[in-house]
C-alpha cells in the first residue's frame, strides 16, 4: 500500500496560491525545515500532515526534462459550500459526474495555472447529481 505524502507546486504567484489553498481547502500554513527556509515557499498542512508544498519560481519558467504533472486531486466534503465559495470568488470551474463511481468532480485552476481536481463522494456526490438532474447508477 502507498499513500500520497505531498504535492509540490512551483509558482510565480506564491502568495495568491498559498491563500487559494488555505481558503478553498481549509489548509493551514505550518513550519518548514530549517534546511530549506532560504528557498521562498510555504508548507500547507491538513492536520499534522504537510500535504501541499509551494515553491516560488520568480516567473522565470523552469526547464525540465520530464513531463509535467497533469493535475492534483483532493477529496473533500461540503459540495454546496465549496461551489458557493467558488462562485463568491468568481473562480471559473468545470464539473464531471462519474455516476458509475458515485463521484462528482470539480476542476479549477490555482493562481499559477495548476489544474486542481476536487472529488466529492457519497452524499455530496448525490447532492451534485440531484442539482444536475442525474440518476445515479450506483447502489
Amino acid at each position: 500500500m502507498i499513500e500520497l505524502d505531498h504535492v509540490t507546486l512551483r509558482t510565480a504567484h506564491l502568495a495568491a496560491t498559498r491563500q487559494f489553498f488555505i481558503d478553498l481547502f481549509d489548509l493551514e500554513e505550518g513550519e518548514r525545515p530549517l534546511e530549506i527556509q532560504q528557498i521562498p515557499g510555504h508548507w500547507l498542512y491538513s492536520g499534522d500532515a504537510p500535504v501541499v508544498h509551494l515553491i516560488g519560481s520568480y516567473g522565470r519558467g523552469t526547464p525540465i526534462d520530464g513531463e509535467i504533472i497533469d493535475h492534483i486531486a483532493f477529496r473533500r466534503r461540503g459540495y454546496h459550500d465549496f461551489i458557493a465559495q467558488l462562485k463568491a470568488r468568481r473562480l471559473p470551474y468545470s464539473c464531471m459526474s462519474l455516476k458509475g463511481l458515485a463521484e462528482h468532480r470539480v476542476f479549477l485552476r490555482a493562481p499559477g495555472g495548476q489544474l486542481i481536481e476536487t472529488v466529492f463522494r457519497g452524499e455530496d456526490a448525490r447532492r451534485a447529481f440531484d442539482d444536475l438532474g442525474l440518476e445515479p447508477t450506483y447502489g
